[in-house]
Order: C-alpha cells, then sequence, then structure tokens
C-alpha cells in the first residue's frame, strides 16, 4: 500500500431537546410536515430568536465529557447560503468563537488504543426537509426540523482507515448518549456524520484535496462510503487527474459516491455575528454545576472495573460500550455479597457478553428494555456458583427465563435440572462409562490427555448434563489411576 487514507469527521448530534434551540416549538419527531414549525421556524417579518438554555447545558455537558476547553463567553454568527428548506437564508451557527473547543475522544482499534483529538463542538441550528417522493415535477418543504438544536462535532483529520472512522463514530454515539445530550437514532437523523476524505502517497506531509461525504446515518454506510472514495481518488490520481474539492452524496443502492456540489470554504458563508443575538455568556458555579452532573464517565468505570473487579479488557469494553450495559452490570452485582464480588463479577460479565447481548440482539432490545431482570441474572449465577445448576443445564433455565415468567428455581424444580452432586450416584455413572469405552480408557492410560475429555463428556451425555463436571473429572483420574 502506497497510500495513506486522511479522515476527518463532523458530526451533527441533535440535542435531546423538548424544544428547538431558538424557539419553543416541539422537537418531537414523526409529525406531519409543518405542524412543528412556529413563526420564528419561518423567518416571519419581526420574529426574534431566543436561546435555549437546555441547549447549551447539553454543550457544556460534551466539553467536560471530552476534556475540552469551554469558552465562557462565546459568539452565535450567521452563516449565509440559499436552499430551499432554509427559510431565512442563513443558518445561525458559530464561527469563530465556539462554546466548545479541543477535546479527545479515545479509542479501541483491534487491541491498539487510538486517540482522535477534536477541533471544536459548536451549536447550532438545524435545517428542514425537502421532500421529493410524494410529488411530480415539484418539490415539498417540511419545516418540522428547522430550528433543531444541534452540537456540530469536529475531528482532526486524524484516522487512517475507515475501521478507525468507524470506531471513532461508535465510541462518539455512546459517548453522547452516556451523558444524556442526544438519544442517538441515527435512522431519524439525530446522528449523522460527514467523512472528510482525502488520499496522499505515504510519506508525504501535505494533505491531499478533500472531499466531504454528507449525512451518514449509519455505521456500515460511513464505512463503505470512505472505502469507495478512497479508492476513486486513488484511481483518480494515478490517471493523472486532479481531485476537486467537493461535496459528494453516498448512494447505498450503488456503493458510490457521487457528486452534489462543489465545495464553498468558510469566506463563502459570509460569517458575521448574528446582531439578534447577545453573546452567549456561561458562568463558573454554571460550569461547576453541570461537572457535578455528569454520571461516571466510561473510560472511569472500564478503569474501575479492571482495577477492582479484576475483569479483563475485552469484557470491560463490553460493559462500558453503552450506560444501559453498565447499570445492567452494576445492578445485578448488587445482589452478591462482597466476599465473593470477583468471581460473580465475572459470571455476569460472561452471561452478558455472551447469551444476553445475542438474545437482545436478535430482538432489536438493549439492557433497559431485557426481560431477565438483573435480580432473576443473579439468581441464575448463584445457582451455578452453588453447584444446583451445571453451565450446561443454566443455559437451558436462561431460556425457559426469557420466553417466560417463571422464577429461577420454579424452572430447575420443574424441569428436574438441579444438578447431581451425589459422588456415590456419579460413580455408578463413571463406572458404566468405563466398561463401555475401553478405547478411551486405553488411550488415557497410555498418555493421551484428550481422552479424559471424551469420557466426561459420555458421563455427561448419561447423565443428561445433570453430573457435576468438576466431580465427574475427579472420580475419573481416580479411578483410571
Amino acid at each position: 500500500m502506497e497510500w495513506e487514507i486522511v479522515i476527518g469527521i463532523e458530526t451533527h448530534v441533535q440535542l435531546s431537546t423538548e424544544s428547538k434551540i431558538f424557539s419553543g416549538a416541539s422537537t418531537d419527531f414523526g409529525a406531519m410536515p409543518n405542524a412543528h414549525a412556529c413563526e420564528v421556524d419561518l423567518a416571519l417579518p419581526g420574529v426574534l430568536p431566543v436561546l435555549n438554555k437546555d441547549a447549551v447545558e447539553k454543550a457544556i455537558r460534551f466539553g467536560v465529557a471530552t476534556q475540552a476547553t469551554i469558552n465562557q463567553r462565546s459568539i452565535f454568527a450567521r452563516k449565509n447560503y440559499f436552499y430551499p428548506d432554509l427559510p431565512k437564508g442563513y443558518q445561525i451557527s458559530q464561527m469563530e468563537i465556539p462554546v466548545v473547543e479541543g477535546g479527545t475522544i479515545k479509542f479501541h482499534v483491534a487491541e491498539s488504543e487510538k486517540t482522535v483529538n477534536l477541533t471544536r463542538a459548536h451549536l447550532e441550528e438545524d435545517a428542514g426537509k425537502s421532500l421529493h417522493e410524494d410529488f411530480i415535477d415539484m418539490s415539498g418543504i417540511d419545516l418540522n426540523r428547522a430550528g433543531t438544536p444541534l452540537l456540530e462535532i469536529v475531528s482532526e483529520p486524524e484516522m487512517r482507515s475507515s475501521d478507525e472512522a468507524v470506531e471513532y463514530a461508535k465510541t462518539l454515539h455512546s459517548l453522547v448518549r452516556w451523558i444524556g445530550i442526544c438519544d442517538g437514532n441515527m435512522q431519524e437523523g439525530n446522528f449523522r456524520c460527514d467523512a472528510n476524505v482525502s488520499v496522499r502517497r505515504k510519506g508525504d506531509k501535505t494533505l491531499g484535496t478533500r472531499r466531504e461525504i454528507k449525512n451518514l446515518n449509519s455505521f456500515k454506510f460511513l464505512q463503505q462510503a470512505i472505502e469507495y472514495e478512497a479508492r476513486w481518488q486513488i484511481e483518480q490520481i494515478e490517471d493523472g487527474l486532479a481531485i476537486v474539492q467537493a461535496t459528494v452524496l453516498f448512494d447505498p443502492d450503488s456503493g458510490e459516491t457521487r457528486l452534489m456540489r462543489t465545495k464553498e470554504d468558510a469566506h463563502d458563508y459570509r460569517y458575521f455575528p448574528d446582531p439578534d443575538l447577545l453573546p452567549l455568556v456561561i458562568d463558573d458555579d454554571w460550569l461547576k454545576t453541570t461537572r457535578a452532573s455528569l454520571p461516571e464517565l466510561p473510560k472511569s468505570k472500564a478503569r474501575r472495573y479492571q482495577d477492582d473487579l479484576e475483569l479483563s479488557g475485552p469484557d470491560v469494553a463490553s460493559l462500558v460500550s453503552s450506560l444501559e450495559a453498565a447499570t445492567y452490570f452494576e445492578a445485578t452485582l448488587n445482589h452478591f455479597d462482597v466476599s465473593g464480588i470477583k468471581p460473580a463479577a465475572k459470571s455476569i460479565a460472561n452471561w452478558m457478553n455472551g447469551e444476553l447481548t445475542a438474545s437482545l440482539n436478535r430482538s432489536q432490545k438493549d439492557f433497559s428494555q431485557c426481560p431477565i431482570s438483573p435480580e432473576t441474572l443473579s439468581v441464575l449465577i448463584k445457582r451455578v456458583l452453588d453447584n444446583t445448576l451445571s453451565t450446561k443445564l443454566a443455559r437451558l433455565v436462561f431460556e425457559e427465563l426469557w420466553s417466560g415468567d417463571s422464577t429461577v428455581d420454579d424452572i430447575i424444580l420443574k424441569k428436574g435440572f438441579k444438578q447431581m452432586s451425589d459422588s456415590g450416584e456419579i460413580e455408578s455413572f463413571v463406572s458404566q462409562v468405563i466398561e463401555q469405552h475401553p478405547q478411551q480408557v486405553a488411550d488415557f492410560k497410555a498418555g493421551k490427555e484428550k481422552a479424559l475429555n471424551s469420557l466426561v463428556g459420555q458421563v455427561m451425555k448419561l447423565t443428561k448434563g445433570k453430573a457435576n463436571p468438576t466431580q465427574v473429572n475427579e472420580i475419573l483420574k481416580s479411578k483410571l489411576s
């Protein structure tokens, strides 16, 4: 590979406020076109914007969470351009002094940790939406989204592969949901990415000409779009053609990007301070109160889980992938005594990262919607730890719990799942297996350790999974020594 891909991402995060950033109109999704467009959103003569304090609060939360600089005095500007669904002819945004500057996002790609620096995060209003599908030879305009509060998060161009870009976007998506500033619903456009992609020969220090891929609302499309765009740019350069700075769209059906417009620069938008809005001032008390209101962040939780509970890196990464997962984990852990907390933590992590996650994915649910409560999962794990259930039988109990409303102990009693732990009873089954499988016995005595696993499996099969595997191993070794 003689080429290097350079990627920076601009992410539009819709802030989960009840009303819009400069008006009192609702931000609810799915209403009839223009049902949530008031006089301010329509830009009627004489109306004035009023800043939504909750939107500012959420921007501060993000800045604190990413260890960024919070500018305690920032300015709103008018970004001038014409578009049919932009009634004012300009968008209120922030240019020279954003509310948040700097900050970092850390994530893992394979086994390596990557840090991407943020340039800024600024507040702005969304535009409306042009509707084409339901009209012939014309378009409709829906201004329900016009004025919806956005936090635009801009990264430095520090990503070098589509895998890095996707992990960055996933980590950012998880963070904004974790700190409660965005619901992260990508289908509704509440979290969407613009990827700035350029290529250069390895070793070059000068950045290539970038093209911006707009409005990517899934991680899959983000990866596909970057990979196609990078290949396309490399082919253009190798054919002796120049890359022209442009804005492009990604077509998921064809898997290709296509030109939307040549790219504007900042001077094309003729930014100037909005005369209808005073500078935004964030005092020390507001900053201090917001900082104190944040939940424990994923990085801090991950460190605590590893240090205090001795969980592995992969286990921890899954447990802090969302606030719902971490909350479920801790709620389950609270049902165990401190003396047995470490083995319990490992068992909970195994169940959550295994059967629970698989079942939730199939049902398209998250941990906040899990039909098995943390208390019920704790009982199931306790029955494994106290040798009432084998792991195999516990999975069968889990399946019953997922599809019904019985308790763990009721299922064990009803199905006769209680693990066999009477050594005399297990010994009789072991004797049968030894008698019925002389070849495996001979192999084990000849030094083939794997033969013992085969004999254990035969005992478990004979007891329908009810024998305690540890006891089976011990009795077999004793009889064959």
